[in-house]
């Protein structure tokens, strides 16, 4: 290996503790353990990963028009896009 015995170790953990103090080792080791556990899933499937952190433009469609009826006061619940859609574009003419 490289030789990183007990000594190096401690040696290694003690100026990292110099630099970045007690306070933000806790935020250090979580930052990496959430870049390791990124870094395995988008490993281990990379299609699946990136798919997973886009959204098709069906869905980003369907989320400007909820959020068009949200700021116009129109009811969502229960009705389909086209609907909510074909309810806006009444709305936006009306006024």
């Amino acid at each position: 290996m490289l030789g990183t015995g007990p000594t190096e170790l401690i040696v290694v953990l003690f100026i990292v503790l110099l630099l970045f103090g007690g306070k933000k080792l806790p935020e250090l080791a979580r930052s990496m353990g959430s870049a390791v556990r990124e870094y395995s899933t988008a490993t281990k499937d990379p299609a699946k990963f990136v798919e997973s952190q886009t959204k098709t433009k069906e869905e980003e469609e369907r989320d400007a028009i909820l959020e068009a009826a949200r700021k116009l006061g129109i009811e969502t619940e229960g009705r389909s896009i086209k609907e909510i859609a074909e309810d806006i574009v009444k709305t936006t003419n009306r006024e």
